[in-house]
């Protein structure tokens, strides 16, 4: 049943945006191959330059922690977004809580990054601030990340 925020699809204006966005990441991705466009690391900044505070404060301090713990993982737009990969995979994201109208931000994992612990683990983390506690864990959680072998 759509909602007045979702069409009769089922995706929310927020959602088929972002769908656009990845759709042009690709086509960019295709243009860069063949030796054309920009930076990928000058990309996700200045899509986190876009961002609204509090969430472009968080993602400033992200992308720094995630190219301090894991210095092989490259910067990329994922959906829109702040992604780093890993062999051309995106292991580690970030959105933002005003892109999708959410309550808090999330730093998301891939299933490439190998979190798995049991048989229930997090995928997705709330972001709500970086206290020094946060980044830590964050650190650790990147470093165990790129450090992965192979894929899921």
């Amino acid at each position: 049943m759509a909602t007045k925020d979702t069409t009769e699809e089922g995706f929310s204006a927020e959602e088929r945006a972002a769908m656009k966005e990845r759709a042009a990441e690709l086509r960019a991705a295709k243009r860069k191959a063949g030796g054309k466009g920009k930076d990928a690391e000058a990309e996700v900044l200045a899509k986190i330059a876009e961002l609204e505070q509090p969430d472009r404060g968080i993602a400033e301090r992200l992308h720094a922690l995630i190219l301090e713990a894991a210095p092989d993982l490259t910067p990329k737009t994922w959906y829109g977004m702040p992604g780093y990969a890993k062999d051309g995979k995106v292991l580690v994201f970030f959105q933002s809580s005003a892109k999708f109208k959410t309550r808090y931000s999330t730093l998301g994992f891939n299933d490439s990054a190998r979190l798995d612990d049991g048989d229930l683990w997090p995928t997705a983390y709330a972001v709500a601030d970086l206290t020094p506690a946060v980044e830590k864990t964050v650190s650790a959680l990147i470093a165990k990340a790129a450090a992965a072998q192979g894929g899921a």
